[in-house]
């Protein structure tokens, strides 16, 4: 049993409503898109757990062992990647199946209430299909001139988001889902995703208080050219238009990446 077509319906229909955002003041810059997606968890009728302030993922099924994060990104504004602090997106997180809950929504309303310009709901293996990384924060002491200044190694990871991984995305409402989760009737494919795992994997870093430069190590990953199948995904009742998977990834200042 799975919550996630019944959200990402729920999700759709209140978009194409025109459910607002509503946020409770110009100050609020984090939770206004999150509490959105809580009012359409709720319409499920499904029970669930919300999180913290620092808690992962944001929202916890309590009958099933799913969970989800949200990240809105404000548009135009930067939408092609997201900083996600000291946690790295995964598929599998604590027993649960994690999926993520992308929306774009307008950077400069002209009130505190805004539509949903657009959402993309993806299981986290599209993001990264490795589930046996175990983030820790770690401290160095005796920096200093006396020694007794300590640096915190806190990381922080910045993943692309959907929109900046695939075309024909952007002002849809789309679900990407590995290809052996069974598909109900009421959802149709709109484009088959291929993701391959990289020859080299990061290992290690390390960062010379000297000359500011850091510096990795890589080893071969043993699942090079692995290739990792996903479906994209909507209502049937919605649009045609092909996803496919980009050949270069732009980045915020407008350049690209192979």
């Amino acid at each position: 049993m799975s919550m996630m077509f019944d959200l990402f319906q729920s999700c759709t229909q209140a978009i194409r409503a025109s459910v607002m955002i509503h946020r409770e003041s110009q100050g609020d810059k984090e939770f206004h898109f999150q509490h959105w997606v809580r009012d359409r968890i709720s319409e499920t009728g499904h029970l669930f757990e919300e999180g913290g302030r620092n808690s992962y993922p944001d929202f916890r099924m309590v009958n099933m062992a799913e969970g989800y994060e949200v990240k809105g990104l404000a548009y135009p504004g930067r939408w092609l990647n997201y900083d996600s602090n000291s946690r790295v997106p995964t598929g599998f997180h604590n027993g649960r199946t994690i999926y993520y809950v992308f929306g774009r929504y307008p950077k400069l309303p002209d009130g505190n209430s805004y539509p949903v310009l657009d959402l993309v709901v993806c299981h986290g293996d599209f993001l990264n299909v490795t589930h046996e990384y175990e983030h820790e924060n770690k401290a160095v002491r005796g920096f200093g001139s006396y020694g007794d200044i300590l640096i915190r190694d806190r990381k922080m990871y910045v993943a692309p988001t959907p929109y900046g991984l695939l075309n024909g995305v952007a002002h849809h409402q789309t679900l990407i889902l590995p290809v052996d989760i069974p598909i109900p009737h009421k959802i149709k494919k709109v484009g088959s995703i291929i993701r391959r795992e990289v020859n080299e994997l990061v290992v290690r870093y390390a960062f010379d208080l000297r000359n500011n430069q850091l510096t990795t190590e890589r080893v071969p990953n043993p699942n090079a050219g692995r290739e990792h199948l996903f479906y994209a995904l909507r209502l049937k009742t919605g649009l045609d238009t092909l996803v496919t998977i980009r050949s270069e990834v732009p980045t915020e200042d407008g350049d690209t990446e192979a």
